[in-house]
């Protein structure tokens, strides 16, 4: 059995034992939060892989209301368990705007500049940028993403391709296979990779959602995949039976989940969860030699908290924090992984309350939310949403591994790529 091979089936264990492997580990190793230079600065020795995790819209009230929910009054997530934290600042170059997009928010993570909402890693000129996952690719690092939205999004575009439109994701899709090739792609948005009038694995205009259909304008582009050498899934079964290699898992026509307010259609089921979907791209990546560059995304809490869906929100935390679960069993074992936990931007304008009908403060979509439960205790929450839309308000980031310590105090997005790119980035 490969070296590869092994990895590969370590890192598709049961979520369970991620989890228990995390917790015990992480607790007790002290190489977790340490930097290979005094200052946490410099290039750090030995240092090979990188995992980005994003909760899409998510900030310090979405990460409470997840603690309260999940582990309760005196528990600790384990997001906020790794040992350095921060804060990031949000704010776009955009004409029109102060608050930022994600298409905008990702862009400063990948190529470390400011540009406008809706573009996908191009400067505020529209001219391509050097993006992060390219760079990782060039210096012999294997690539990939993880995501429950379409893997063409702009959270994970931004990484990988570069386009004037964030709305162009069947160009980023083209640009996917054939120029940026991550080795692992796995998520929703079918719709982007097949010609208008061809449906694939998912049927066009569902009953739970008549408008999605396939649309893409650069022919079939899943067929194209399987030319140049990826494996094509589309369901868990397919998915547990991949074998090394280049992969391209598609698990939905849009979106792995039904966006909408609370008690209409609203549904958090994805085909694949993002849990066994990192855990799998992990036991692919992990067989490179030079080290590998993964980005996790959950969607679900910024799409949940447009709509104020706290309910459903509260499943995407959930299913985000067992993702964080399996990158920190990893990197218990693997100290030479940096691991960064963090938002794009605040979503909601979110705030966590006491249950207290004399101070609701608005109707509609910025009506109070509740209650929720406390694990462990017979409390509840409210959640009290000011906007239906992204604030500006700095996001929680943490992390563990080589050059954590870099991420203490607060910075503005573009940080983030000063820090990854002395991993990923190219030696000269």
């Amino acid at each position: 059995m490969s070296e590869r091979t092994q990895r590969a089936r370590r890192w598709g264990t049961p979520l369970a034992a991620a989890v228990a492997a995390a917790t015990v580990t992480m607790a007790v190793n002290p190489v977790l939060g340490a930097s290979a230079s005094p200052q946490g600065h410099g290039r750090p020795a030995g240092a090979r892989n990188v995992i980005f995790i994003n909760g899409d819209g998510m900030a310090a009230a979405h990460r409470e209301a997840a603690r309260l929910h999940l582990v309760g009054l005196d528990g600790q997530l384990g997001m906020d368990r790794l040992p350095v934290s921060g804060q990031l600042t949000t704010s776009p170059h955009d004409p029109k705007s102060v608050i930022t997009d994600s298409a905008a928010a990702a862009t400063a993570w990948a190529t470390g500049q400011k540009t406008y909402n809706g573009a996908i890693s191009v400067d505020t000129g529209k001219k391509p940028l050097a993006t992060l996952g390219v760079q990782a690719k060039k210096a012999g690092k294997a690539t990939g993403l993880v995501t429950t939205a379409q893997v063409t999004d702009a959270s994970p575009a931004a990484w990988f391709a570069s386009t004037a439109d964030r709305k162009a994701q069947d160009e980023i899709a083209r640009q996917y296979i054939e120029v940026s090739r991550p080795d692992v792609i796995l998520g929703g948005g079918e719709d982007w990779w097949l010609p208008k009038g061809t449906p694939g694995a998912f049927p066009d205009q569902p009953a739970e959602d008549p408008a999605e259909g396939s649309q893409g304008t650069k022919g079939d582009l899943i067929g194209k995949a399987k030319a140049s050498g990826y494996q094509y899934v589309n369901s868990a079964a397919q998915l547990s039976k991949a074998r090394d290699g280049k992969l391209l898992g598609l698990f939905s026509n849009e979106e792995m989940f039904q966006q909408r307010p609370e008690g209409q259609g609203d549904k958090y089921d994805p085909v694949v969860d993002l849990a066994t979907m990192t855990s799998k791209a992990l036991g692919t990546l992990s067989g490179s030699k030079k080290g590998f560059f993964l980005f996790v995304e959950e969607e679900g809490v910024d799409e949940f908290a447009h709509d104020n869906n706290g309910t459903r929100m509260l499943q995407a935390l959930a299913q985000l924090e067992k993702a964080v679960a399996v990158a920190r069993a990893y990197v218990a074992k693997h100290p030479d992984t940096l691991l960064v936990v963090t938002g794009d931007h605040e979503c909601g304008g979110l705030t966590v309350e006491e249950n207290d009908t004399a101070d609701e403060s608005g109707t509609g979509i910025s009506a109070e939310d509740g209650p929720f439960t406390i694990a462990g205790s017979d409390k509840t929450f409210t959640l009290d949403w000011t906007t239906s839309s992204h604030t500006g308000a700095d996001v929680p980031v943490t992390a563990a591994g080589p050059l954590a310590t870099s991420f203490t105090g607060k910075h503005p997005n573009t940080y983030v790529h000063t820090v990854l790119q002395k991993i990923l980035a190219p030696r000269h």
